[in-house]
């Protein structure tokens, strides 16, 4: 007997929270022989809350194709009146990266990569300046260098645009230090992960860890966030922290945040590609 190659896909739903909404999904995946590997739900509170499911479940593609199953679900999904997407695993997502100077969360990314940590593909590499590059070809990955010497910032972006249109399915900013307009947020509309380095919504902006030796604080921070038009805060995915104390100086606090911001950063990243993130509002839910 020749074993069945099945395909693996995430349903990821949101809706008004309504009773039956489990089992008539369930049923939908049993319908098409379907076999559910995960299932997770969350609501947000028990009498008007928002339903939130990420589904995973493995299919046999000769019995259904998927556009069969889209459409199919399209139909359930109606008179749910719920916003939904469908993942299918093998396909792995477009990651782009921009970068500065700093390279610890390049480097990160870069060696998860090509451990197959972080299954996604990474069609270039984009910098304001070079520092990487050398770093970058060696991993074979494509880099780019665009400059702010003698263009304005929106010729930058432009460039940058022109680039990467149709190339990548996300960017990660990897410690990127230059802020984004929101006419280049608006016009690539797919995701964009940040890491900054603070606990948010402390400290935002420029210089956080020497703000944060300057209050004495006893836990510094690091977060990843999806990028909005305003700074410093979009959606955040992942934050982690560390204890620090009076000891502690301003390099003392930027060495020990800069692996807070390494990990931060790979969860999120992690969490993105495994198409375990919904938005809702300004927050994220993040399926475990």
């Amino acid at each position: 007997m020749v074993n069945k190659i099945m395909e693996t896909a995430v349903f990821l739903i949101q809706c008004k929270d309504q009773r039956g909404i489990v089992s008539r999904i369930s049923e939908f995946v049993f319908r098409y022989n379907g076999n559910i590997i995960q299932s997770d739900q969350h609501t947000t509170d028990p009498e008007n809350g928002q339903f939130f499911m990420r589904l995973e479940f493995c299919f046999d593609p000769d019995f259904v194709s998927h556009k069969h199953l889209e459409d199919e679900f399209g139909i359930l999904a109606k008179t749910l009146n719920a916003q939904w997407q469908i993942h299918y695993v093998r396909q792995r997502l477009r990651m782009g990266i921009l970068v500065s100077k700093q390279d610890h969360c390049l480097l990160d990314i870069l060696y998860q990569w090509k451990s197959n940590e972080l299954a996604v593909d990474i069609p270039f590499v984009i910098s304001n300046h070079e520092d990487v590059r050398e770093c970058v070809e060696h991993y074979g990955i494509p880099f780019f260098c665009y400059s702010m010497d003698g263009i304005s910032k929106t010729e930058q972006e432009s460039n940058i645009l022109s680039m990467i249109t149709g190339t990548t399915d996300f960017i990660v900013l990897a410690r990127y230090m230059q802020i984004l307009s929101e006419s280049f947020i608006t016009s690539f509309n797919k995701p964009i992960i940040n890491i900054h380095h603070s606990f948010l919504p402390s400290f935002k902006g420029a210089n956080p860890y020497r703000q944060a030796y300057e209050r004495g604080v006893k836990l510094i921070g690091a977060t990843s966030h999806y990028v909005t038009a305003d700074l410093d805060e979009g959606p955040i995915i992942e934050q982690v922290v560390d204890r620090v104390s009076h000891r502690d100086n301003v390099d003392t606090l930027m060495r020990k945040g800069k692996k807070l911001e390494q990990i931060a950063l790979a969860n999120a990243l992690r969490a993105h590609t495994e198409f375990r993130i919904l938005r809702y509002s300004n927050k994220t839910i993040v399926f475990s």
